[in-house]
């Protein structure tokens, strides 16, 4: 790959992922971070928002990866969470993207989220990058106008951008909640999730570094917007199984009809994260692979075997 990547959020889960991969390919990075941890190929452009000066993390580059985001939170605790969200990734990438055009990179890759399409695919077909854009809650909504921004700014510019929109993205080192789930797997926890049956995409970080690469250097990626996913389907009874059987700790699943948890978590205020778990989404992955000719590198049970060897 010709000339210098810059990766925002290069410390983070997806950012250090795409770092490692690249570096393994033999291309030249620059890594754009929040405070400094020492690297010689860093650059510190502290918070990320519609002021940030991008000059000094731009020079020489070629193509950005846009990973640094603020992420959906379970707890937010801001006061106006959806000014909160747009501040970082919708007024923040549009910053980015502006100067990166000015100083003459040639594409930005940015990692979206399918949060753009909605929440669930009940009672639908899977989702696709042609559907209708549905953002339910401030981070998808945040997502949903970034992309905006971006295609207005290419449109003027002439700067390539690619959008990735990942569902789940899971592998070593993830926190939040697949984290929560390998440690109840992992501690032998009875999971109300027997009867769970719903089917959902999922994102090795893997697949989604390298569905990123690719994206950034092949001709067909200029303007698209690209779904990412393992090209498989798993309900939570079934990954949770997987979960169990990577880490040598058979999952303890207990058959609660989903109805039930859906009524507990509207008594205990917890109904959304129950949705989540009980709701099937499917992403419909394959335009993207075939528009790139990528395919996965790696299987959830390569990457679930990964996550309990790094343990």
């Amino acid at each position: 790959m010709a000339g210098i990547t810059l990766v925002t959020g290069a410390n983070g889960f997806v950012g250090a992922e795409i770092v490692g991969q690249l570096r393994a390919q033999g291309a030249a990075v620059r890594l754009a971070v929040r405070s400094s941890t020492g690297a010689a190929d860093e650059v510190v452009v502290g918070g990320i928002g519609a002021e940030t000066d991008w000059s000094a993390a731009l020079v020489g580059i070629d193509r950005v990866m846009h990973c640094a985001a603020r992420v959906h939170q379970m707890d937010d605790r801001a006061a106006d969470p959806l000014a909160a969200f747009r501040a970082v990734n919708r007024d923040g990438t549009a910053t980015l993207a502006q100067q990166a055009a000015e100083a003459g990179v040639k594409r930005l890759i940015f990692l979206s989220s399918i949060k753009v399409n909605g929440e669930t695919t009940k009672d639908r077909a899977p989702f696709t990058a042609e559907d209708a854009p549905d953002p339910r809650d401030p981070y998808g909504i945040s997502k949903w106008e970034a992309e905006q921004a971006l295609h207005a700014i290419a449109a003027k510019t002439g700067l390539e951008v690619a959008i990735i929109r990942p569902p789940l993205v899971y592998g070593p080192g993830v926190r939040a909640n697949f984290a929560r789930m390998v440690s109840w797997v992992a501690r032998g926890h009875p999971l109300p999730f027997g009867l769970c049956g719903n089917q959902r995409s999922l994102v090795s970080v893997t697949n989604l570094a390298s569905l990123a690469i690719e994206a950034s250097k092949h001709p067909e990626a200029a303007g698209a917007t690209l779904l990412a996913s393992d090209g498989e389907t798993v309900s939570v009874r079934d990954l949770l199984s997987r979960i169990g059987v990577a880490f040598g700790r058979p999952a303890r699943l207990l058959p609660v009809p989903p109805a039930l948890l859906r009524l507990t978590g509207s008594l205990t205020g917890q109904r959304a994260a129950i949705d989540r778990l009980c709701d099937p989404l499917v992403i419909d992955g394959e335009p993207a692979r075939r528009l790139l000719g990528w395919h996965p590198p790696v299987t959830m049970a390569e990457t679930l075997a990964a996550m309990a060897a790094a343990r």
